[in-house]
């Protein structure tokens, strides 16, 4: 019997796309490929979703690895590139239903100490039973350790939950510990209506 939904922040409930602020704060295709590459894709962005550093520590590191002419294009986009984090259309409405059908409702994020600031775009924290972000507990999906952590702390039974992730490597993380799994491909409509297909529940 279901009795829990855990749903991923990242494009499941807030939309994360750097080209938006790359598009915004760079002003050359150069700049663009060098800060996607060295901020968006380099080692930093793990470090801060490991709770290693903080979101504004990454500018420094950075920017060692890019000319000084695009420093300051790098700045704004350090500081300001939750402008992308913005709610996925239907996702507060799936949240309610699920809160609506009495089930237990929880997020388990990879992201940097900043997510307590701007999942605020979302909704707070206190509508969910749960939170759980990566950098809190130095640890981040797909790893085995973070999901039993995550059952564990909020005493959840693997086999009661669904996990609701937009990665697929992450849903398989969920499932190794016994949790169900669907990858979000933006439709909660269809989830909801699909749901009775794929579980044994009663969210029909």
């Amino acid at each position: 019997m279901l009795k829990n939904v855990i749903f991923d922040m990242g494009n499941v409930l807030l939309s994360y796309n750097p080209e938006i602020p790359l598009d915004l704060f760079c002003t050359t295709r150069e700049a663009k490929d060098l800060i996607r590459r060295e901020l968006f894709e380099g080692p930093e962005w793990i470090q801060g979703d490991y709770g290693y550093i903080t979101n504004e520590e990454r500018y420094e590191p950075v920017s060692r690895r890019i000319p000084e002419e695009f420093h300051g294009q790098l700045r704004k986009c350090v500081d300001g590139w939750d402008i992308c984090m913005q709610p996925v259309a239907g996702a507060m409405d799936f949240c309610r239903y699920v809160k609506d059908k009495g089930l237990g409702i929880y997020v388990l994020s990879n992201a940097d100490t900043s997510f307590h600031e701007y999942f605020l775009h979302f909704t707070s924290e206190d509508f969910f039973d749960g939170v759980m972000v990566s950098s809190d507990v130095h640890m981040i999906k797909p790893e085995r350790r973070l999901y039993e952590h995550f059952l564990n702390t909020f005493h959840l039974i693997p086999e009661e939950c669904l996990f609701i992730d937009d990665r697929a490597e992450n849903v398989e993380g969920a499932r190794e510990v016994g949790i169900r799994g669907i990858v979000f491909q933006g439709d909660f409509e269809s989830i909801r209506k699909n749901l009775s297909k794929h579980l044994t529940c009663t969210l029909v």
